[in-house]
Parts: structure tokens; sequence; C-alpha cells
């Protein structure tokens, strides 16, 4: 083995605490990454072939009725590869032991009994027969969630008719992966549940013998999906088309891609910030142990090792050093991509869950970890390589020292003679104390950025449930209703109050952008719903304009005062242009609001709702729920404490999981540069240290000029922190904005005092260490001259 390899390894030794130290930096940073970019390769692998495989359609159509003889002319649509007419139908489902509000969506199966289009995959049992007129397929989710069997019964509501639905089979479609109820952001697969039936029997309980109300098309690679929808719309409009809409604008589609845009940015954003703070260690250590092995270098250089040589040397140091957190971060990260993979299948729902990987970013990450730590160290690493051996045979030229600062201060003559020498040695070493203070301020600032996003979910949950939605129940009709159908509820026992809405599925337009929402009619002064502005102050319902929600305004470029096109999607489509009076803020969704009467003269009706929004008392919960469940027109009922709990346990198992693995690592990081900063400071002044005892110092003594000094740089430090902190936690809140829900920039106090905790125990740690170390000084070797 060559010399100098036997010299590298004699250093890796004698510097493993640190060397494992800034390992564990680079592993946590590889770890995130490779956690991230595998859960988001296996899930994105898994619904790609679960769509090819499955045939997920390209375009979806709801409608008020056609005949089904309509469906031929809606194959001839150039572009056309497969289509299916269906029957969809809300409906009320009766479980046993279950007394609260559930609801669902039937969708019927072809006369042939399978689909071409939305494969089912069955679970367990078979499919509907179309001679029995109620067997039916439930969801797996649902069937999860109620521990319901094949051969079980439970009762369904459709069209106001009571029917007992038999199970003969639980089943999977790519329709459903992210199974949630219309007008929700989060599933709950115990109040909402997906059916399918077989065509002959739902269309005869929905009244639609011969006839269907939704459709759903594959289309050729080389179609305009566009063209395609415009061919739709016009041929479906005599019938109440409701407006055709791609995949992408697909509920359970759509919210899949948003979940796996932030999964992106979690890959992204949380490696950079751990990384960057490994590549700033690897900096300073590498650059302080090349001076200090002045000596070294000069004897290597007048022994006939090349420049070349030197550098390679201490390059190879960094290479090492480097390879040891790439391979254990890959081993870490495919092992918590694993784990999360398996937290999101059970979130998701596909057939199977293929973990996988993409060699190319595998790659890509360890090409970015090598260049990255090699530039950071290139520079000690060339200064090394040039320095002259005469020069390097001297020891380094002595500082000009002038009188500190400390010893100008009024107050210098109260403190100790350790003390001043602690804050004259920060002075007068002031690149080091600074870069010494930023290194800790990072370690702080990295322990906040994995765990800020546990206060962002207490704030949305607080301003979206706490201030905005304040009622108890929310339900939907089947149709537009007369306003004087809101005191049917208003007098039902329990009920305080009630409110009704009106929500419209409309698309709004904004010079060449559009997006698909609702617009929702609030009566004038709303007490159970209310919108709030950036400030969180309630904002009050113009008689005229639209209001909407900021991150829309922001998404179609549009601000207050412009004229937006509102198109409703009803069988009418009719097209408004609408001035925005005002901008809402919301966590949760993207929505548009109106006064309730200046909506319906949009839409050309008189006062109708098809909402209410119900205050109760909740000790007559369970007989308001029977009351609810029991009127015709109610399709849908939504509990505000049951959204919470979704929200809970959907959002929160996601993000509190990352948290949770990201608040881990960032603490292994924070000890690794506390503890590095601290070994560097000692390696540096252990001469110093053994000259003082030498002197007559205590160990007392001597240690506190050194740990006196690192604790008040850990202190110094905090307030730093906390500021990189925020600005961190503020690129991580921009990059967690969607259409889904914005994570808000939320930091409490709780935040700043685990992460300023964690810096000052890895303090208190590595303090320990550094005590031993000065016990253990070696008192003769001080005394040799070393020159």
């Amino acid at each position: 083995m060559p010399s100098l390899h036997k010299k590298l390894l004699r250093e890796l030794w004698r510097m493993r605490g640190q060397v494992l130290a800034i390992a564990l930096v680079i592993v946590g940073g590889v770890g995130v990454c490779v956690m991230s970019l595998s859960t988001y390769d296996s899930l994105k692998h898994t619904r790609d072939n679960y769509y090819a495989n499955y045939r997920f359609a390209d375009v979806f159509a709801d409608l008020t009725r056609a005949p089904l003889s309509l469906a031929a002319r809606l194959r001839d649509i150039p572009g056309v590869v497969q289509l299916e007419p269906r029957v969809s139908a809300p409906i009320k489902l009766i479980i046993d032991n279950f007394d609260e509000p559930v609801t669902g969506l039937a969708i019927s199966l072809p006369p042939a009994g399978t689909t071409q289009l939305n494969k089912i995959h069955l679970r367990a049992g078979r499919l509907p027969s179309p001679h029995y007129d109620n067997e039916v397929l439930v969801s797996d989710a649902f069937a999860e969630a109620h521990q319901l069997a094949t051969g079980n019964t439970l009762g369904g509501v459709i069209n106001g008719r009571l029917k007992a639905l038999r199970i003969v089979g639980i089943a999977l479609s790519p329709e459903h992966i992210y199974q949630i109820a219309p007008g929700s952001v989060f599933p709950d697969y115990q109040r909402y549940g997906v059916l399918w039936m077989a065509y002959r029997p739902l269309a005869t309980a929905y009244d639609m013998q011969g006839a269907f109300n939704n459709v759903v098309l594959s289309t050729a690679r080389d179609a305009s999906n566009k063209q395609v929808m415009q061919q739709l719309d016009t041929l479906l409009e005599p019938y109440g088309g409701h407006g055709a809409y791609t995949r992408a604008e697909q509920h359970s589609n759509q919210f899949l891609q948003e979940e796996f845009n932030q999964l992106q940015t979690m890959a992204v954003l949380f490696p950079v910030i751990f990384l960057g703070v490994a590549i700033f260690l690897l900096n300073v250590v590498v650059g302080r142990l090349i001076g200090n092995e002045r000596e070294i270098i000069a004897v290597l250089k007048a022994f006939g090792y090349s420049n070349r040589q030197i550098g390679w040397h201490y390059l190879l140091l960094t290479i090492i050093i480097t390879s040891l957190g790439i391979i254990a971060g890959f081993g870490l990260g495919y092992w918590l991509g694993q784990l999360m993979t398996e937290v999101f299948a059970t979130y998701y729902r596909f057939p199977a869950l293929l973990f996988a990987t993409d060699p190319l970013q595998t790659a890509a990450v360890m090409a970015i970890c090598y260049a990255a730590t090699i530039a950071g160290t290139l520079r000690p690493v060339l200064a090394a390589a040039s320095l002259a051996p005469a020069a390097a045979m001297q020891p380094a030229a002595p500082a000009v020292y002038r009188r500190a600062l400390v010893e100008r201060m009024p107050l210098a003559a109260n403190l100790s003679q350790a003390s001043r020498m602690i804050l004259r040695n920060m002075e007068r070493q002031g690149i080091k104390t600074l870069l010494a203070i930023i290194g800790l301020a990072a370690a702080c600032g990295v322990m906040m950025v994995g765990n800020f996003q546990q206060d962002a979910v207490d704030k949305m949950l607080h301003v979206q449930f706490k201030l905005t939605q304040k009622e108890d129940i929310a339900v939907s009709f089947d149709d537009a209703l007369a306003k004087r159908a809101l005191y049917s509820l208003d007098n039902v026992p329990g009920v305080n109050y009630v409110e009704g809405l009106r929500i419209a599925p409309a698309t709004l337009r904004f010079e060449h952008r559009e997006y698909r929402s609702s617009v929702t009619g609030f009566a004038h002064a709303p007490q159970l719903r209310q919108l709030r502005d950036a400030n969180l102050n309630t904002i009050a319902i113009p008689a005229q304009g639209l209001l909407v929600t900021d991150h829309l305004a922001h998404k179609l470029g549009f601000s207050v005062g412009d004229r937006v096109e509102v198109e409703f999607i009803d069988g009418a489509q009719k097209r408004k242009q609408v001035e925005v009076a005002g901008l809402t803020s919301e966590y949760l969704g993207l929505g548009s609001y109106m006064a309730l009467d200046a909506l319906n003269r949009l839409i050309g009706e008189g006062p109708a709702v098809n909402s209410a929004l119900l205050s109760i008392d909740q000790q007559h919960a369970q007989d308001i729920y029977q009351r609810l469940r029991d009127m015709p027109a109610i399709i849908a009922i939504n509990l505000r404490q049951t959204v919470i709990d979704a929200f809970n346990e959907s959002l929160q198992r996601i993000l509190v999981a990352f948290t949770l693995i990201n608040a881990t690592l960032g603490a292994v990081i924070a000890f690794g540069v506390v503890y590095n900063t601290m070994r560097i400071a000692f390696a540096e002044r252990a001469r110093e240290l053994a000259s003082l005892r030498v002197l007559g110092y205590t160990r007392g003594e001597v240690a506190y000029t050194l740990l006196g000094e690192l604790a008040l740089l850990t202190l110094i430090s905090l307030p730093l922190g906390f500021a990189l902190g925020a600005l961190l936690c503020d690129v991580m809140s921009s990059g967690l904005q969607s259409d889904l829900y914005r994570v808000p920039l939320v930091l409490a106090p709780r935040t700043y005092g685990f992460s300023a905790l964690v810096v000052i125990v890895s303090a208190l740690f590595s303090g320990l260490i550094i005590w031993r170390r000065i016990c253990h000084l070696d008192l003769v070797h001080v005394l040799k001259t070393r020159e």
C-alpha cells in the first residue's frame, strides 16, 4: 500500500469522530433525497401501470339524460377510440351498527358485465349479475372501513327508494384511487363509498332505462382532447351536458397528481438544505486539517511527492467521507422509501404496489453529491498542493494583533482572566468565529425545517374548521330547491340555525387561462361559513361581483377589478362576465363566491339553494342524522367533525411521517455540525490548552477557556439560526403550494424552543466529549519544540 494511503487511513482513524459526524450529515441529505425520490418513483410507476393495464379513460362527461342510441354518434367523433355510456347515481347507505350518515356513488357496469374502460379489479368475489337487481360491488377502502365482506348486505337509498343490497364482490378502480366525496378535499372511507351495479338494475332504480347520464372515453395518441371535448359538448348540450373534462381534471387523478408534486418538492428542497450544510462542514474541516498539517505537507514535498499527489491525497479524504455518507444514505433512503410507500399504500388504493427506483436518478444523486462535496473542498486542497516546501516548513506567520475591544470596555476589569481570553480569541479569530456561528446556526435552521410543518397543519385546522367552517352539518340536495325548503330543516328538533347555499359548478376563464371549479352563493351576512382575508379578518359578501381564492387569482393571473368569464357547467352552459370584487385566503381547495341572489340571477333562476349548513344541539345529533337520512331530497350529508377527522387522518399521516423522518435526520445533522465545530476548535487549540495546563491552570480553568467560548458561540448562533430557519421554512412553504392545499408559513414557539434545545443538548454532549479529551492532554508533548 502506498505510504500516502497509509497516512490517509491513519488520519481517517484519528478523525473518526469528525468523519462520522460529517458522514451523518451526508447520510441525512442523501437519505431524504432517496426516500422521497424512491417513494415518488414507486407510486408513479404503480399508478402509470395501473392506468395502462386497467384502461383509465382520457375524457369524462356528465349530463342530465340521453338515450343510449346517442352513444353511436359519440363514438364517431374523430379521435375517439373507445366510449362507454354509464349511469351514475348518488346513493345514501345504511350500515348496521353505524349511526352516522353515509353517502356514496353508484356506477353502472356495461350490459355485458365487464368494462373496457376504467376496468374493475376484484379483490374478492365476482361481478354483479344483470339478472339480479340487488347485487353490488363495493370499493375496497369502504369495505375495509366497515369490515364488509362478500355475502353481507347493506341498505341503499337510490332516487328516494330504499333497497337491500347484497355485496357480491370487493373492487378497485383506477377512477377512484383517491376516493373522496364531491366537495371534499380528503377521503373519508367510513362515510363515503363507491358501488358498482349492473346497468339494468341501476338504470331501473334511477329511472334511466335505455338512457345514460355519464360517459367515459379513450382517445387516440395523436388526437386533440380539446377538439374531442368540443364536439362531445356540442352533441351533449341538448341533453343537459355539464361540460367534458380531461383526465387531468378528474378528481381522483388530480388530487393524486398534486400529492406527487408535493412529494417531488420535498425530494428536492430537503436534500439541497442538508447537502449545503455538509459542503460547508467539509470545507471547514478539510481547510483546517490542511492548515494544521503545514509541516507534514512540507516534509512530503521534500521527499519528492508532487503537487498532484498531495492534492489527490487530500481530495481522496473528501471522496472517502462522501462515499461513506452516500452508501449509508442510499441504504437508509431505500429503507425509509419502502416504509413511506407502505404508508401511502394505506392511503391510495392500488391492486399491487411496485417499489421502483430510477437508475438515472440514483446516478444523478451520486454525481451531485460527489461534485458538490469536491467543489466545496477544492479551494483548500489546491492551496495544499501549491504550498511551497520552504514556506510550509516554517510556522504560519503570526497574526498582527492589537488591543482587543474587550480590553477597552469599561466592564473588562470585572471579567475573569479566562473570560477575557475567550472574548479576545473570538475577536482576533473573527473568520473562524463567524464560520462556527454559521455552522451552529445552520444546525438550528435545519431542525426548524424538519418541524415547522406540524405548526402549519395546526394553523390550517384552526383557520379552516374554527374560523371559516362553523357549521356542524352540511347537506346537499339532489337539485336546486326553493329557499322555503330550508324551513323543513329548521323545523327538525335540535337544529338551532340553518343557512342556505347554492354551489354551481363552473369554469373560470381569464385571457387564455381557465380553471374548472365552482361558484358558491352565500346568503347575506352568513354566520356558519365565513370567508377570511390574508389577515384572517371576515370578508363581507358583496351584493355584486365575485370573491375568489387568492391562489386561484394568482393561478389565472387576474386581480381585484378585473372581469373574468364564468361558464356555468349545467345544461344551459351560460357564460357571464363578472367583476372580481375581492380575494379570500384559504388553505384548502380553490373556490369563488358570490351573494346568493346575484348567483341565482346569473344562472337565470329565482331564489334557490342546493345545499344547506346546519348548527345543531349535539344532544339530538343521532335523531337529526336519522331525520336527514330519511329526507328524499338530501343526497349527501357531511359532518364537520368527520371532515376534521379525515383531514387529520389524511394530511397529517403524510406530513407528520415526513416531518418525523426529517426532524430525526435534522437532529443527526445538528449534532454533526455542533460536534464538528467543537472538535475542530479543540484540535486547533490543543497545544495552547496543554500549555495552559503546564503553566498551572486547572483542568476546569482550561476547559472553561474552550467550552465557555463554544457555549457563547452556541448562544450567539441561536438568533441567527432562528432567522435562517425561518428563511428555509419560507422556501419550504413556497414549495408546498398546490390546488389541493397550501401549507402556510407558521412557526410556533415550540418549534423555536425544540430547535434550540436540540442544538444545546448537542453542544452539551459534545462538550462532555471535549472535556474528556482535555483531561487527557499530553503535557510532555507540548514542551517539545514544534519547529
